[in-house]
């Protein structure tokens, strides 16, 4: 984490100051050519100079007489040992001067500009075909403070090592910096890791920086929603391990008891059992298996992956007539009418845990509905009032005792049944309705089903797009 934010850092540092570079060796640059068209507008300026300074010619094939133009002194002096001149015969031949100047011989008779190299010193040289008192001459005025050659230099000790010089003092502040200002987040770190799995507690936000308690807070609201889901598997490992033990503890009670009558001399190892013991071990059997495919269901329907999982088109119409097919039997055993009223109406879900929720509030109806009831499946679909949007409806009604207005909150609690109760039941498949719509963005609610009561279920799902 330290050394991320150091790289960072420093590359943020590092940008603008090689910009600053770069901008800083442009306008050098500029500056070193300003100065040399300034000196070679002096060379230029000079040179007729040098060729008013000759006066007289000399004693043949030596050097014509001479004296300099105050200008020209003033400049030599200025540039001492950097300036000088050759005077040449018009064949090239050296007359007085410096003769470490090359000869050049120019073409016109206009003053050129020339550069030449001499002991490592660049020196720049006007050139010009001149008449002067000693006849015509070859005049060169050499300078060898050239601006662009001291370039170079500038840029080094000017630019580049003041600003390498800053980047290593930015890169030792950075490191003092960051050290010091990550050592809170680094303590809230080292404390994290600290932890114990089983730690969910809130950490406190005013031991750490302004910066981090953002952070801080919604670590806090993450342990509180992990500590909640923990909380809530506890109690569903405890309410299962609780609903399971009666009817498993009933069929091993039962079951000793068959094996212990078998075993007795009596009976020689033989038992005889009425249809009565028969129904009622069925019955028991059916409860459990009823449980714990109701828990299985009801554990899949609250994994948190599910909502991850891409949804599918759903017929509710073709899911409505399938579950209805499954509860045939049982309702004609209570000689329950148990129809269906069901139009066109699809939407976007998971196909088997709709099936698991319309089965359960039919099952639910079927159950408790008295004999010669009536329950009804309904699915339709619907323009809602308030958005005008379109919505599907399912509807399970029946004219069995209903739910009292103050207990149908607590009915859709898992293992909750409402009090006086008839018939078996684990107090799942309400909840379990409840928690599929949940996570499938539905509403579901619990109505009367009329004035002389039963109980309407309602689920409302938004339209497949």
């Amino acid at each position: 984490m330290k050394s991320g934010l150091q790289r960072r850092l420093l590359l943020l540092l590092l940008l603008p100051l090689s910009l600053f570079a770069l901008v800083s060796v442009y306008f050098d640059y500029q500056a070193a050519g300003n100065a040399a068209l300034q000196q070679d507008q002096q060379l230029t300026r000079l040179i007729p100079l040098l060729a008013d300074s000759v006066l007289a010619p000399g004693v043949p094939g030596g050097a014509p007489v001479m004296l300099l133009a105050p200008p020209l002194e003033e400049f030599f002096k200025a540039h001492s040992g950097f300036a000088g001149y050759r005077i040449s015969d018009e064949a090239g031949n050296f007359l007085a001067g410096e003769r470490w100047i090359s000869v050049v011989l120019p073409a016109t008779r206009e003053p050129e500009l020339h550069s030449m190299e001499e002991k490592g010193v660049t020196y720049r040289i006007a050139v010009q075909r001149a008449r002067t008192a000693a006849g015509e001459l070859i005049l060169q005025l050499a300078d060898g403070s050239d601006a662009r050659q001291q370039w170079v230099r500038s840029v080094m000790f000017k630019v580049l090592l003041p600003n390498l010089v800053l980047v290593l003092a930015a890169g030792f502040a950075v490191n003092w910096a960051v050290t010091r200002a990550l050592r809170p987040l680094l303590a809230l770190k080292d404390a994290v890791e600290r932890r114990s799995p089983r730690d969910l507690s809130a950490i406190d936000p005013g031991s750490t920086p302004a910066e981090v308690q953002p952070l801080v807070a919604s670590l806090n609201r993450l342990f509180a929603l992990v500590n909640d889901q923990a909380e809530g598997q506890r109690r569903f490992v405890a309410d299962a391990a609780h609903q399971l033990r009666t009817p498993l503890a009933g069929l091993q009670a039962q079951v000793e008891a068959w094996a212990q009558a078998a075993g007795a001399p009596a009976a020689g190892g033989r038992l005889t059992l009425s249809a009565e013991k028969i129904t009622a071990l069925r019955s028991a059997t059916r409860r459990t298996s009823q449980l714990a495919n109701q828990l299985l269901a009801l554990s899949r329907a609250d994994a948190s992956s599910m909502a991850s999982q891409p949804r599918q088109r759903v017929d509710l119409k073709d899911l409505c007539e399938a579950v209805l097919a499954l509860h045939l039997d049982a309702a004609h055993a209570k000689n329950i009418d148990l129809g269906l009223d069901a139009g066109f109406a699809q939407v976007a879900g998971h196909e088997w845990m709709l099936r698991e929720l319309v089965s359960n509030l039919v099952d639910n109806a079927v159950k408790y509905t008295p004999a010669g009831g009536t329950v009804t499946l309904r699915c339709r679909q619907r323009e809602d009032p308030a958005s005008g949007r379109t919505q599907v409806v399912v509807e399970v009604e029946d004219d069995g005792p209903g739910i009292p207005a103050g207990e149908r909150a607590r009915a859709l609690e898992r293992f909750y049944r409402v009090p006086g109760t008839t018939g078996e039941g684990n107090g799942l498949g309400l909840a379990i309705a409840d928690e599929i719509a949940r996570l499938h963005g539905a509403q579901l609610s619990l109505a009367s089903a009329g004035v002389q009561g039963g109980l309407r279920v309602r689920l409302v799902m938004p339209l497949a797009a």
